[in-house]
């Protein structure tokens, strides 16, 4: 695009990928507008509208004298709708339902891997989310969902409950199909990619809070994707 319009589209799309493979979660401080446009190689004309549009969508905050802090319409641009996806488990739990698991458990074995995390454990985790970022560049979503269920199985061993192994051994194939489900998207899917890596962030910091949150928000945002909307505690 060479329009003036075409640019700040581009520089908007920009700062999403930014804020997906940067690990900046809501609420957090993005660079200056002077440092993005240096790194979009843009005017500040142009990253200004960029920033207007991102702003009237919920997706940034600009706050004059502050800086521009990531806001919560990121989760919400460009869901499917729930009903239009394909799922074949509905005698069993909607999808709202299994993400609803997910999440409480998921959350919490993400904090709980954190103790029996090692450094052979972190580099295979690591290669794993290399390795999903190598097949859904390729579009191999069936290689991508493979590698998909495997990190999160992993979590779940590294927790140590055998209760929720077990939970996951049983509800297994509704599990993977449910994170099959975002990869309707296409032009979306290389955000369960910048969600990996901040939850390996996390465990290579060794935070168990900053796991379990990350890990939670990876399933919420997940769920997003595909019109899927749940409380959650404040």
């Amino acid at each position: 695009m060479n329009s003036h319009r075409g640019i700040s589209q581009q520089a908007a799309e920009a700062i999403r990928t930014l804020i997906l493979e940067g690990g900046y979660a809501e609420g957090a401080l993005l660079p200056s507008q002077r440092d993005l446009a240096e790194r979009l190689g843009v005017s500040r004309t142009s990253l200004r509208e960029a920033l207007s549009g991102l702003a009237s969508r919920g997706e940034v905050r600009v706050q004059a004298g502050k800086g521009v802090f990531v806001g919560k319409g990121q989760d919400a641009r460009g869901a499917v709708p729930a009903a239009a996806v394909d799922w074949a488990f509905g005698a069993q739990a909607s999808p709202g339902e299994i993400f609803q698991m997910r999440y409480g458990l998921e959350g919490y074995a993400a904090g709980l891997a954190v103790a029996r995390t090692t450094p052979a454990v972190l580099d295979a985790l690591a290669a794993n989310v290399e390795a999903l970022r190598v097949e859904l560049r390729a579009g191999d979503f069936e290689a991508a969902n493979r590698l998909d269920f495997d990190f999160h199985r992993r979590l779940i061993e590294l927790s140590g409950n055998r209760v929720l192994l077990d939970l996951l051994g049983r509800s297994a194939e509704p599990f993977i199909e449910s994170q099959k489900l975002p990869f309707v998207r296409r032009e979306r899917v290389m955000e369960t990619h910048a969600e990996h890596v901040r939850i390996l962030r996390a465990l290579e910091r060794q935070s168990a809070s900053a796991a379990t949150r990350t890990m939670q928000e990876h399933i919420r945002r997940a769920a997003a994707r595909i019109g899927v909307q749940f409380a959650t505690p404040a």
